[in-house]
């Protein structure tokens, strides 16, 4: 999901990363802490008191957000789900799953352990503060701890609103699918209430930006649109995988696709391969062998004067548990794989055996046809989707 996230550390065998886009965040809070929030609890200081406290206080909330989704990462661990790891972006954290909860009692306790988090977090900041108060320690770690018990608090009652893909709409839906034992019927209704509530959100932030409050107003506008894309992504991404859900790759694949020989050359591959069959992804094989596979990508690496000498061998990607996939694969697990990827297209075959090619395409083509029979999004029966977001 955030290929730029930089690794931070390993927690509990969960990996932690960053996202760049978090450092704008990061940023905003320590300005608009140093700014305002401290100067105006805390007068008489000097500015680099301020951003001091600041710092220690985004510090904090950084914290609090890792352990949020950390919750979320140990209650799916119990649930023998696989997460791919935490990372913090600009609107907050998400434990990347690999897997989606497979019944409505796991997706309930996976999506209510973040904001139990924080309200323990919470809970703790105003006890540690009452022990402050008790021990007569400094105002300004006393201002710190408030505002980390202040966010805390704010951050669960913000994730329980039952709006997708917030907790709270998580939660919503795991009620709902129990109820009817229908994933799709449970995941569009808090679909709804996600986009609902995005657009309040935007209104809100509107009305914000012709007052006093104009960064608060455009960072609700902001994040209104970011749970509106989120909601209504998540919903149409189960529709895809229920309608392509009693496929299999088998069904979908190009079979006999046009192969090369480990030592052709490139030339010869481009002249009576890629264009003359109009074919940008071809299998390479060592006889009957299946070795991997050459593409356009791969061959613009390569000055066009080196073309007749350089063999497919040498620039050949081999195959790999990433690229090739057997012709049994459903196509919804095709599907998740190509999303988690950004692939493309794949090798069909397993053994050293090619079967075929499948691409995002043919899935694509398949959908089309659905739709156009007025097929596409009725389950006969439910399950999870992996769309790999928890919480904020």
């Amino acid at each position: 999901m955030f290929r730029n996230a930089i690794n931070l550390f390993e927690i509990f065998g969960f990996k932690v990363r960053i996202d760049p886009s978090w450092l704008l965040i990061a940023a905003l809070i320590v300005w608009s802490l140093s700014s305002a929030y401290f100067p105006i609890n805390l007068p008489g200081y000097s500015q680099y008191d301020y951003i001091a406290l600041a710092v220690a206080a985004m510090l904090g909330l950084f914290a609090s957000l890792i352990l949020h989704e950390l919750a979320h990462a140990l209650v799916a661990r119990q649930f023998d789900l696989q997460i791919g790891g935490i990372t913090l972006f600009i609107f907050g954290g998400v434990a990347e799953l690999e897997q989606e909860p497979r019944n409505p009692k796991s997706e309930f306790w996976i999506a209510i352990a973040g904001p139990a988090m924080s309200f323990a977090l919470a809970g703790l900041a105003f006890l540690t503060l009452r022990a402050l108060d008790i021990s007569g320690v400094s105002k300004s770690l006393h201002e710190v701890v408030a505002y980390l018990g202040l966010i805390n608090l704010v951050l669960a009652l913000f994730n329980l609103v039952p709006a997708f893909p917030l907790d709270g709409g998580r939660v919503l839906r795991a009620v709902l699918w129990w109820i009817k034992d229908d994933l799709l019927w449970a995941t569009r209704i808090a679909s709804n209430l996600g986009t609902g509530f995005g657009a309040l959100l935007i209104i809100s932030g509107v009305l914000s930006l012709f007052s006093a409050n104009a960064v608060g107003g455009l960072w609700q506008i902001l994040i209104g649109f970011f749970v509106i894309n989120a909601s209504t992504g998540s919903f149409r991404q189960l529709q895809i995988k229920t309608a392509l859900r009693d496929q299999t790759v088998r069904s979908l694949m190009t079979k006999s696709p046009r192969t090369a020989d480990v030592h052709d050359d490139v030339a010869t591959l481009v002249d009576d391969v890629m264009l003359a069959r109009n074919v940008s992804f071809v299998p390479v094989l060592e006889g009957e062998h299946l070795l991997g596979y050459v593409d356009t990508s791969l061959i613009q690496e390569i000055d066009r004067e080196n073309w007749s000498a350089a063999r497919l061998g040498d620039i050949l990607v081999p195959v790999s548990e990433e690229n090739t996939v057997p012709a049994d694969m459903p196509t919804d697990v095709l599907f998740e794989k190509m999303v988690r990827s950004g692939r493309r297209k794949m090798l069909v075959g397993q053994g050293g055996t090619l079967e075929g090619v499948i691409a995002l395409a043919d899935l694509v083509s398949y959908l089309a046809i659905r739709q156009g029979l007025g097929l596409s999004g009725k389950p006969d029966r439910p399950r999870g989707h992996r769309s790999g977001l928890i919480a904020l």
